[in-house]
């Protein structure tokens, strides 16, 4: 292998690690889903500190793209999408637990 071929390996796995570390949502970011039926449901980059892969992945949300995926409670409270992690154990449960996400609209 040539010097050449070996810095470019070099390069692509150091790439592919620091991919890896990146945030899904930076701290100073949040996304908002208005439509909630329980009110809106805010994802604060802040609190949720875990890397892009740790969500995106077949079974809770194989798409990196807000509203690619219609986020429900029944799926939630299954396990799977927001529940994969909120399930009372590694995170606060979804279920009777409504105000921990759904804030209430703001009047004007």
């Amino acid at each position: 292998m040539t010097l050449k071929r070996l810095v470019i390996a070099g390069l692509l796995l150091m790439n592919m690690a620091w991919a890896g570390s990146v945030l899904a949502v930076p701290a100073h970011r949040s996304l908002t889903w208005p439509d909630g039926q329980n009110g809106p449901v805010t994802f604060r980059g802040k609190t949720h500190r875990q890397g892009c892969s740790e969500c995106h992945q077949r079974g809770i949300f194989p798409v990196m793209r807000q509203g690619a995926e219609t986020i429900t409670m029944k799926k939630i409270d299954a396990g799977t999408q927001c529940g994969a992690c909120h399930n009372g154990q590694k995170a606060f449960g979804s279920i009777n637990n409504c105000a921990r996400c759904h804030q209430p609209a703001k009047t004007r």
